[in-house]
């Protein structure tokens, strides 16, 4: 067994401390990463910062004040690329959302966002294949996010609460937005046109949403169409897959609203 004395261990703690991740100390300093989460868990514990030293108050639960904008960005990146696990290893459930690697910008303002939901817990990012899984645990998750639920979202009905129903009506954009961000894309369409016999290429705007769940589009045409923006449905075949914005006015508001993702 090999003994590591204190200044490495007050070194490796300074490190975690300004936000360095467990195994780039452990890589520097030479020290098994295993050695290096527990130090990190008992660095926290001693400042009362380890999750079970205090109880995070839930806005359901306690009336704790909540974000409402920033709940209606995360419940629609649940809706999208999010899910909820209860692992044996555990005693909390796991809220994760997968963030694609190529748009760092959407992955730090998930972690971000969850922040403000729950600002009594940790906020971690699992690195997976081309993503990184942007991970909170909560023993309130079932209370904030009531669509849980065994199987796939599209195989089980996705109904909002009326106390979801309010906040997504009173910042309906941070919904759409969410929405976007999880399964949604803005991309440049072209066709081309004859202009004075001749053929040339024109280029337009567009933005796409896809989920395979008839509920979840709904949510988010209904949405869509309270703010004003104008949308068509494209079907896969006979599954209506896509909604599409393309209308100029419509991708105009848009993008004053939401943008491509980064």
């Amino acid at each position: 067994m090999n003994l590591h004395g204190t200044d490495l261990r007050h070194r490796a703690v300074a490190q975690l401390r300004t936000g360095a991740r467990n195994a780039d100390v452990a890589r520097a300093l030479g020290v098994p990463i295993g050695t290096i989460g527990y130090w990190r868990h008992m660095d926290r514990a001693e400042r009362g910062e380890c999750p079970g030293t205090h109880a995070p108050r839930c806005p359901r639960c306690d009336g704790r004040e909540l974000d409402d904008a920033a709940y209606a960005y995360l419940l629609a990146l649940y809706l999208g690329d999010g899910h909820i696990i209860q692992c044996s290893a555990h005693r909390v459930p796991s809220l994760v959302i997968a963030c694609g690697d190529d748009w760092p910008g959407l992955m730090d303002a998930c972690e971000a966002t969850m922040r403000a939901v729950f600002p009594d817990n940790s906020v971690c990012r699992v690195r997976r294949t081309g993503c990184h899984y942007v991970k909170i645990y909560s023993k309130h998750l079932w209370c904030m996010f009531p669509q849980h639920g065994e199987g796939k979202k599209h195989e089980r009905p996705i109904v909002l609460e009326p106390w979801q129903q309010r906040i997504v009506d009173a910042h309906p954009w941070e919904f759409v937005r969410g929405l976007i961000h999880s399964d949604g894309c803005r991309i440049i369409n072209w066709t081309t046109r004859f202009v004075g016999g001749e053929r040339k290429r024109y280029e337009y705007p567009r933005y796409f949403f896809a989920n395979k769940s008839d509920d979840i589009r709904r949510l988010f045409s209904d949405t869509l169409t309270k703010v004003g923006v104008e949308w068509t449905v494209l079907a896969r075949g006979s599954d209506p897959f896509s909604i599409s914005v393309a209308r100029k006015a419509s991708v105009v508001l848009m993008d004053a609203h939401i943008g491509p993702k980064y």
